[in-house]
């Protein structure tokens, strides 16, 4: 499976996804795409964030409720994808902010 490199609003490496599965920089378990390849949910269920410009995971300020997703199951540890660096800043995109570092956290 091929290995996302996701960034924050600034470029820094924040996550990473392979399927439909997030995963923090340490290799845990964060979160999934239960809708699409876009919009992720924590553990629990509940949105972390969405995917713009193909490898920006941003917190929308405006993104509405969804629906719980269920739980799709532990996939396990997929080990260290190693870093990929930083891609730097990517612009405007409005109504979006980085993700609050403590839920790219394991709880």
């Amino acid at each position: 499976m091929t290995v996302n490199y996701l960034f924050d609003y600034s470029g820094n490496w924040i996550a990473f996804k392979i399927g439909k599965y997030l995963y923090n920089k340490n290799g845990d378990w964060i979160g999934w795409f239960p809708y699409d390849e876009k919009i992720a949910v924590d553990t629990n269920g509940e949105y972390l964030g969405t995917i713009y410009n193909n490898n920006r995971l941003l917190f929308d300020t405006h993104q509405s409720h969804i629906p719980y997703p269920g739980y799709p199951g532990n996939p396990g540890y997929p080990g260290y994808p190693g870093s990929p660096g930083s891609i730097g800043y990517c612009g405007s995109i409005g109504g979006v902010k980085d993700i609050n570092k403590d839920r790219l956290k394991v709880k």
